[in-house]
Protein backbone atom coordinates (compact mmCIF):
# COMPACT_ATOMS: atom_id res chain seq x y z
CA UNK A 1 0.00 0.00 0.00
CA UNK A 2 2.83 2.19 1.18
CA UNK A 3 4.51 1.65 -2.57
CA UNK A 4 1.37 2.26 -4.33
CA UNK A 5 0.97 5.55 -2.71
CA UNK A 6 4.50 6.68 -3.38
CA UNK A 7 4.33 5.64 -7.09
CA UNK A 8 1.05 7.44 -6.91
CA UNK A 9 2.66 10.67 -5.71
CA UNK A 10 5.77 10.49 -8.04
CA UNK A 11 3.91 10.65 -10.67
CA UNK A 12 1.29 13.11 -9.32
CA UNK A 13 4.33 15.42 -9.33
CA UNK A 14 5.61 14.46 -12.41
CA UNK A 15 2.48 15.20 -13.96
CA UNK A 16 2.27 18.55 -11.90
CA UNK A 17 5.08 20.14 -13.00
CA UNK A 18 4.17 19.35 -16.98
CA UNK A 19 1.05 20.49 -15.98
CA UNK A 20 2.63 23.53 -14.85
CA UNK A 21 4.92 24.18 -17.77
CA UNK A 22 1.57 23.97 -20.10
CA UNK A 23 -0.47 25.93 -18.03
CA UNK A 24 2.33 28.61 -17.81
CA UNK A 25 2.95 30.55 -21.51
CA UNK A 26 5.18 32.46 -19.96
CA UNK A 27 7.25 30.06 -19.45
CA UNK A 28 10.69 30.15 -20.72
CA UNK A 29 10.67 27.03 -23.41
CA UNK A 30 13.11 24.00 -22.57
CA UNK A 31 15.73 24.59 -25.37
CA UNK A 32 18.49 21.81 -26.47
CA UNK A 33 22.13 23.16 -25.56
CA UNK A 34 25.08 22.64 -28.77
CA UNK A 35 27.30 22.40 -25.71
CA UNK A 36 27.84 20.65 -22.50
CA UNK A 37 30.83 20.90 -19.99
CA UNK A 38 30.49 18.89 -16.50
CA UNK A 39 32.38 18.00 -13.58
CA UNK A 40 30.67 14.62 -12.45
CA UNK A 41 29.99 11.06 -13.62
CA UNK A 42 27.11 11.44 -14.96
CA UNK A 43 25.09 13.93 -17.09
CA UNK A 44 21.86 16.25 -15.60
CA UNK A 45 19.26 17.17 -17.57
CA UNK A 46 20.14 20.98 -16.93
CA UNK A 47 23.54 19.79 -18.46
CA UNK A 48 21.62 19.37 -21.86
CA UNK A 49 18.77 21.45 -21.69
CA UNK A 50 18.17 24.76 -20.82
CA UNK A 51 15.20 25.96 -18.74
CA UNK A 52 15.14 22.22 -17.49
CA UNK A 53 12.71 23.67 -14.32
CA UNK A 54 12.68 21.00 -11.18
CA UNK A 55 14.44 17.94 -12.95
CA UNK A 56 17.30 20.16 -14.34
CA UNK A 57 19.11 17.53 -11.47
CA UNK A 58 18.29 14.56 -12.37
CA UNK A 59 21.16 12.01 -13.85
CA UNK A 60 20.33 10.64 -17.40
CA UNK A 61 23.74 10.00 -18.97
CA UNK A 62 26.77 8.27 -17.69
CA UNK A 63 29.93 11.05 -18.45
CA UNK A 64 32.67 10.79 -20.84
CA UNK A 65 36.03 9.65 -19.19
CA UNK A 66 37.73 12.47 -17.76
CA UNK A 67 39.22 15.23 -20.42
CA UNK A 68 37.45 13.63 -23.22
CA UNK A 69 34.60 15.13 -25.16
CA UNK A 70 31.92 12.52 -26.77
CA UNK A 71 28.30 13.52 -28.50
CA UNK A 72 24.92 11.94 -27.50
CA UNK A 73 21.87 12.39 -29.97
CA UNK A 74 19.04 15.47 -29.99
CA UNK A 75 16.92 12.45 -29.90
CA UNK A 76 18.15 10.23 -27.13
CA UNK A 77 18.17 13.61 -25.24
CA UNK A 78 14.35 13.89 -25.88
CA UNK A 79 13.82 10.23 -25.22
CA UNK A 80 15.34 10.63 -21.66
CA UNK A 81 13.76 13.67 -20.43
CA UNK A 82 10.35 12.26 -21.83
CA UNK A 83 10.68 9.89 -18.98
CA UNK A 84 10.86 13.18 -16.63
CA UNK A 85 7.53 14.58 -17.98
CA UNK A 86 9.20 16.83 -19.87
CA UNK A 87 7.49 16.46 -23.30
CA UNK A 88 8.79 18.65 -25.89
CA UNK A 89 12.16 20.72 -26.51
CA UNK A 90 12.78 23.41 -28.93
CA UNK A 91 15.97 21.38 -30.60
CA UNK A 92 17.20 24.20 -32.50
CA UNK A 93 17.49 22.25 -35.30
CA UNK A 94 20.90 20.36 -33.46
CA UNK A 95 21.27 16.80 -34.10
CA UNK A 96 23.43 16.01 -31.01
CA UNK A 97 24.66 17.83 -27.61
CA UNK A 98 28.72 17.78 -27.55
CA UNK A 99 29.52 16.99 -23.46
CA UNK A 100 33.15 17.37 -22.15
CA UNK A 101 33.89 15.73 -19.38
CA UNK A 102 36.01 18.63 -17.28
CA UNK A 103 38.98 17.48 -15.71
CA UNK A 104 42.66 18.27 -14.24
CA UNK A 105 45.33 17.66 -16.64
CA UNK A 106 48.81 16.24 -15.03
CA UNK A 107 51.65 16.60 -17.83
CA UNK A 108 53.92 14.00 -18.35
CA UNK A 109 57.02 16.20 -18.07
CA UNK A 110 55.62 16.71 -14.36
CA UNK A 111 56.44 12.42 -13.90
CA UNK A 112 59.67 12.97 -15.91
CA UNK A 113 60.35 15.75 -13.24
CA UNK A 114 59.59 14.07 -10.32
CA UNK A 115 62.04 11.30 -11.37
CA UNK A 116 64.77 13.47 -12.31
CA UNK A 117 64.39 14.77 -8.73
CA UNK A 118 64.59 11.51 -7.23
CA UNK A 119 67.23 10.02 -8.61
CA UNK A 120 69.21 13.62 -7.86
CA UNK A 121 68.45 12.99 -4.33
CA UNK A 122 68.82 10.04 -3.60
CA UNK A 123 71.51 8.63 -6.06
CA UNK A 124 73.44 11.87 -6.10
CA UNK A 125 73.50 12.05 -9.78
CA UNK A 126 73.86 15.81 -10.03
CA UNK A 127 71.31 18.78 -10.96
CA UNK A 128 67.74 17.24 -11.85
CA UNK A 129 67.98 19.54 -14.55
CA UNK A 130 71.18 18.19 -16.04
CA UNK A 131 69.33 14.36 -15.88
CA UNK A 132 68.12 12.63 -19.28
CA UNK A 133 64.96 10.47 -18.63
CA UNK A 134 63.38 7.72 -20.47
CA UNK A 135 60.71 5.97 -20.09
CA UNK A 136 59.98 2.46 -21.31
CA UNK A 137 57.06 2.87 -22.48
CA UNK A 138 55.29 6.50 -23.29
CA UNK A 139 53.97 8.46 -20.74
CA UNK A 140 51.00 10.16 -21.76
CA UNK A 141 49.49 12.77 -20.11
CA UNK A 142 47.06 11.97 -17.48
CA UNK A 143 43.30 13.36 -16.25
CA UNK A 144 42.42 13.42 -12.86
CA UNK A 145 39.37 14.94 -11.22
CA UNK A 146 39.37 18.81 -10.87
CA UNK A 147 39.15 18.57 -7.24
CA UNK A 148 42.28 16.83 -7.32
CA UNK A 149 45.22 19.00 -5.64
CA UNK A 150 49.29 18.09 -5.26
CA UNK A 151 51.71 16.94 -7.49
CA UNK A 152 53.50 13.39 -8.20
CA UNK A 153 55.22 12.02 -5.79
CA UNK A 154 58.11 9.12 -5.65
CA UNK A 155 56.51 6.26 -3.37
CA UNK A 156 59.84 4.14 -4.11
CA UNK A 157 62.06 4.23 -6.53
CA UNK A 158 65.61 2.21 -7.64
CA UNK A 159 68.31 3.15 -9.75
CA UNK A 160 70.97 0.92 -11.32
CA UNK A 161 74.58 1.91 -12.67
CA UNK A 162 73.99 1.04 -16.04
CA UNK A 163 71.31 3.66 -15.51
CA UNK A 164 68.07 1.82 -15.23
CA UNK A 165 65.71 2.92 -13.02
CA UNK A 166 62.09 1.50 -11.77
CA UNK A 167 59.44 3.78 -9.78
CA UNK A 168 56.24 3.85 -7.96
CA UNK A 169 54.80 7.46 -8.22
CA UNK A 170 51.45 8.31 -5.97
CA UNK A 171 49.29 10.87 -8.68
CA UNK A 172 46.58 12.84 -7.06
CA UNK A 173 42.97 11.79 -8.10
CA UNK A 174 40.63 13.71 -6.18
CA UNK A 175 39.76 15.29 -2.83
CA UNK A 176 42.09 12.85 -0.59
CA UNK A 177 42.67 9.96 -3.11
CA UNK A 178 45.73 9.16 -4.48
CA UNK A 179 45.98 6.27 -7.56
CA UNK A 180 49.66 4.39 -8.10
CA UNK A 181 51.67 4.83 -11.74
CA UNK A 182 54.55 2.11 -11.66
CA UNK A 183 57.51 3.40 -14.62
CA UNK A 184 60.58 2.00 -15.44
CA UNK A 185 63.47 3.25 -18.09
CA UNK A 186 66.64 4.56 -18.42
CA UNK A 187 67.86 7.52 -16.68
CA UNK A 188 71.44 8.89 -17.48
CA UNK A 189 73.41 12.35 -16.12
CA UNK A 190 74.05 14.51 -19.21
CA UNK A 191 75.75 17.78 -19.84
CA UNK A 192 75.95 20.51 -22.19
CA UNK A 193 78.62 20.08 -25.26
CA UNK A 194 79.47 21.59 -28.26
CA UNK A 195 79.58 19.24 -31.15
CA UNK A 196 79.73 19.27 -35.27
CA UNK A 197 77.00 19.82 -37.05
CA UNK A 198 78.42 18.14 -40.48
CA UNK A 199 81.50 16.99 -41.35
CA UNK A 200 84.39 19.23 -42.46
CA UNK A 201 88.05 18.92 -43.35
CA UNK A 202 90.94 19.82 -42.17
CA UNK A 203 91.29 23.81 -41.67
CA UNK A 204 87.77 24.45 -41.39
CA UNK A 205 87.10 27.54 -40.04
CA UNK A 206 83.54 27.25 -37.69
CA UNK A 207 80.44 28.88 -38.32
CA UNK A 208 77.52 29.01 -36.49
CA UNK A 209 75.97 26.82 -38.54
CA UNK A 210 78.41 24.20 -38.04
CA UNK A 211 78.02 23.55 -34.84
CA UNK A 212 75.68 22.70 -31.96
CA UNK A 213 74.88 22.74 -28.38
CA UNK A 214 73.87 19.17 -27.43
CA UNK A 215 73.14 17.32 -23.84
CA UNK A 216 75.46 14.17 -24.17
CA UNK A 217 76.12 11.65 -21.09
CA UNK A 218 78.47 12.91 -18.52
CA UNK A 219 80.73 10.00 -19.44
CA UNK A 220 81.41 10.87 -22.73
CA UNK A 221 82.53 14.20 -21.55
CA UNK A 222 86.12 15.42 -20.52
CA UNK A 223 87.31 18.42 -18.49
CA UNK A 224 88.61 19.54 -22.19
CA UNK A 225 85.38 19.70 -23.46
CA UNK A 226 84.12 23.01 -25.08
CA UNK A 227 80.51 23.61 -23.37
CA UNK A 228 79.49 26.90 -25.50
CA UNK A 229 79.33 28.23 -29.12
CA UNK A 230 81.81 31.42 -28.49
CA UNK A 231 84.38 29.02 -27.60
CA UNK A 232 84.13 27.43 -31.36
CA UNK A 233 83.21 29.93 -33.73
CA UNK A 234 86.09 31.76 -35.60
CA UNK A 235 88.62 28.87 -35.04
CA UNK A 236 89.83 26.65 -37.56
CA UNK A 237 89.78 22.28 -37.42
CA UNK A 238 93.04 20.64 -36.70
CA UNK A 239 91.91 17.80 -38.19
CA UNK A 240 88.99 16.47 -40.22
CA UNK A 241 85.80 15.89 -38.36
CA UNK A 242 82.49 13.71 -38.76
CA UNK A 243 79.24 14.78 -38.02
CA UNK A 244 78.21 14.21 -34.36
CA UNK A 245 81.79 14.36 -33.07
CA UNK A 246 82.52 16.39 -30.02
CA UNK A 247 84.79 19.08 -29.89
CA UNK A 248 88.08 19.71 -27.52
CA UNK A 249 89.71 22.32 -27.15
CA UNK A 250 93.04 20.50 -28.58
CA UNK A 251 90.98 19.88 -31.58
CA UNK A 252 90.61 23.34 -32.70
CA UNK A 253 93.41 25.82 -33.56
CA UNK A 254 93.56 29.53 -35.16
CA UNK A 255 92.70 29.77 -38.60
CA UNK A 256 95.52 29.70 -41.05
CA UNK A 257 96.66 33.20 -41.72
CA UNK A 258 98.60 32.29 -44.85
CA UNK A 259 97.47 29.33 -47.25
CA UNK A 260 100.41 26.64 -48.79
CA UNK A 261 102.08 28.29 -51.61
CA UNK A 262 100.84 31.52 -51.13
CA UNK A 263 102.87 34.31 -52.24
CA UNK A 264 104.11 35.85 -49.27
CA UNK A 265 106.55 38.96 -48.24
CA UNK A 266 109.79 37.90 -46.51
CA UNK A 267 110.73 40.74 -43.56
CA UNK A 268 114.00 41.24 -42.67
CA UNK A 269 114.39 43.80 -39.80
CA UNK A 270 117.22 45.09 -37.54
CA UNK A 271 117.34 48.18 -35.86
CA UNK A 272 117.10 50.96 -38.68
CA UNK A 273 116.63 49.00 -41.17
CA UNK A 274 114.05 46.88 -42.83
CA UNK A 275 114.29 44.52 -45.85
CA UNK A 276 111.78 42.78 -48.10
CA UNK A 277 111.74 39.97 -50.11
CA UNK A 278 109.20 38.17 -51.88
CA UNK A 279 108.62 34.77 -51.12
CA UNK A 280 106.37 31.78 -51.55
CA UNK A 281 104.52 29.73 -48.06
CA UNK A 282 105.72 26.02 -48.22
CA UNK A 283 102.73 25.33 -45.15
CA UNK A 284 99.83 27.17 -44.23
CA UNK A 285 100.19 28.63 -41.01
CA UNK A 286 97.97 30.88 -37.74
CA UNK A 287 99.33 34.17 -36.62
CA UNK A 288 102.23 33.78 -34.35
CA UNK A 289 103.29 29.98 -36.42
CA UNK A 290 107.14 29.11 -37.62
CA UNK A 291 106.43 28.27 -41.39
CA UNK A 292 108.89 27.40 -44.28
CA UNK A 293 108.99 29.96 -46.68
CA UNK A 294 110.99 29.83 -50.34
CA UNK A 295 113.29 32.94 -50.60
CA UNK A 296 112.79 33.40 -54.27
CA UNK A 297 115.41 35.57 -54.32
CA UNK A 298 118.48 33.44 -53.22
CA UNK A 299 116.34 29.70 -54.06
CA UNK A 300 116.98 29.11 -50.00
CA UNK A 301 114.18 28.00 -47.35
CA UNK A 302 113.95 30.14 -44.76
CA UNK A 303 111.83 29.86 -41.90
CA UNK A 304 110.02 32.86 -40.57
CA UNK A 305 106.80 33.73 -38.01
CA UNK A 306 103.61 34.80 -39.69
CA UNK A 307 102.92 38.23 -38.37
CA UNK A 308 99.73 38.90 -40.38
CA UNK A 309 98.46 38.21 -44.01
CA UNK A 310 100.79 37.49 -46.62
CA UNK A 311 103.47 38.48 -44.27
CA UNK A 312 106.51 36.31 -42.40
CA UNK A 313 108.95 37.44 -40.07
CA UNK A 314 112.36 36.43 -40.31
CA UNK A 315 114.32 34.63 -37.46
CA UNK A 316 117.33 35.02 -35.79
CA UNK A 317 118.99 34.12 -39.72
CA UNK A 318 117.61 36.65 -41.44
CA UNK A 319 118.46 39.32 -38.57
CA UNK A 320 122.28 38.26 -39.06
CA UNK A 321 121.47 38.53 -42.89
CA UNK A 322 119.85 41.98 -42.61
CA UNK A 323 123.32 43.23 -40.45
CA UNK A 324 125.48 42.07 -42.85
CA UNK A 325 123.52 43.66 -45.76
CA UNK A 326 123.43 47.01 -43.35
CA UNK A 327 127.53 46.63 -42.48
CA UNK A 328 128.52 46.28 -46.40
CA UNK A 329 126.18 49.29 -47.45
CA UNK A 330 128.08 51.25 -45.12
CA UNK A 331 131.29 50.34 -46.33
Amino acid sequence: MIRSTLAVFVTLLAFGASAQQVETPDAPRPMLKAQATVTGPVVHVGDLVENAGVIAKVAIFRSPDLGSTGTVSADAVADAVRTQALVEIDTGGLAEVTVTRAARTIPAKDIEDAVARSLSVQFNLGNPSDITVTFERQIQAMHVDLSARGEPRIARIGYNRDGRFDATLEIPTGTSTRGLLRVSGRAVATAEVVTIARSLERGAILKESDILVERRPRAEAGRDVLTDRSQAVGLALRNPMQAGRILRTGELVKPDTIQRNEVVTLIYEVPGITLTVRGKALEGGAEGDVISVLNEQSKRNVQGTIIGPGRVMMGQHGARLAANVASAARN
